[in-house]
C-alpha cells in the first residue's frame, strides 16, 4: 500500500492511498500507524501536487554502506554503520526545487532507498526491528562534496535546506533485502545498485542506530546510496527510483 500526503486547491492538504494514476481519500492521516478509513472519494493524481510522505523530526543517514560507494570513495569498509543527521528542515517533496547554494561549487546527488519509523524506538535487537517500520520510500541525500572534503565533517555539506528530497510516498509492502536503486539525471542512468550490495542490512542498521538515540515516529532512516555519484548543473532534472515504491523528481537550480 502507498501512503502518500498530498495538496490540492478544493482539499488543502490530505491524507491519501495512491494506486496507479489516482488517489484514494483518507478521512484522516496515516500516520504513524499505516492504518486507513477511506471517504469513498478518488482523484487523479495528475490534479494533487505530492508532498512529502512524512516531516521527520529527524534523518539519520547512512555513509558508505554500499561496497561499490565505498570502492568508489577509495575507502576501507567499516566496521560498523557511519551515520549523520540531516536537518528537518532540508526536506522537500517531490517536484521541488533543489537549491544549490553559492558557497558550494559541486552539489552531487545521492539515491537512496529510506524507511520511516512508526513507533518510539530504543535498544531494539535486529529481529524485531522491521516490526518498527512504517514502510519504504525514496530520498536524495543532496551533498555539497568541496564543503564535506573541506569540512572533513557531513553537518554543512549534507545540511543544506532543500538538501533532502524524500517521497513521492511511502510504500508498506516491501522487502527491502534486494530492491533496485537507480538515480537518473536528465533521463540518463547515472547510478544502478541493489540493497543486496549493502554493507549493513536494514534490521542491522535500525537495531545499532536505536543503541545510540531514541527514534520516533517520522523519522527516516536514508541507508545509503550506490556508486555512480557526480555533480548536478543548474536545471538538471534529477530522478531517483527505488523498486517497488516510486519515483522522485527534483529540479537542482542556482540559488
Amino acid at each position: 500500500m502507498k501512503l502518500g500526503r498530498l495538496f490540492s486547491e478544493s482539499k488543502g492538504e490530505f491524507w491519501g492511498v495512491v494506486e496507479k494514476d489516482s488517489v484514494l481519500v483518507c478521512k484522516e492521516s496515516w500516520f504513524p500507524t499505516g492504518k486507513v478509513e477511506l471517504v469513498g472519494e478518488e482523484l487523479p493524481l495528475s490534479e494533487v501536487r505530492i508532498l512529502s510522505p512524512v516531516l521527520p523530526g529527524k534523518i539519520v543517514a547512512i555513509a558508505l554502506n554500499y561496497r561499490s560507494h565505498a570502492k568508489e570513495m577509495g575507502k576501507p569498509l567499516p566496521d560498523e554503520p557511519l551515520f549523520f543527521l540531516k536537518p528537518s528542515t532540508a526536506v522537500i517533496g517531490y517536484g521541488d526545487t533543489i537549491v544549490m547554494p553559492p558557497m558550494s561549487q559541486r552539489v552531487d546527488y545521492e539515491g537512496e532507498l529510506a524507511l520511516v519509523i512508526s513507533k518510539k524506538a530504543k535498544n531494539l535487537s535486529e529481529r524485531e526491528a522491521l516490526s518498527y517500520v512504517l514502510g519504504y520510500t525514496c530520498m536524495n541525500d543532496v551533498t555539497a562534496r568541496d564543503l564535506q572534503k573541506k569540512d572533513g565533517l557531513f553537518c554543512r555539506a549534507k545540511g543544506f535546506d532543500t538538501f533532502a528530497p524524500l517521497g513521492p510516498w511511502i510504500e508498506t509492502e516491501l522487502d527491502p533485502s534486494s530492491v533496485e536503486v537507480t538515480t537518473k539525471v536528465n533521463g540518463e542512468v547515472r547510478q544502478k545498485g541493489n540493497t543486496s550490495d549493502l554493507i549493513f542490512g536494514v534490521s542491522k542498521l535500525i537495531s545499532f542506530i536505536s543503541q545510540v538515540m531514541t527514534l520516533e515516529p517520522g523519522d527516516v532512516i536514508s541507508t545509503g546510496t550506490p556508486s555512480g555519484i557526480s555533480p548536478l548543473s543548474h536545471g538538471d532534472t534529477v530522478e531517483v527510483t527505488v523498486e517497488g515504491v516510486g519515483t522522485l523528481k527534483n529540479i537542482a537550480r542556482k540559488a
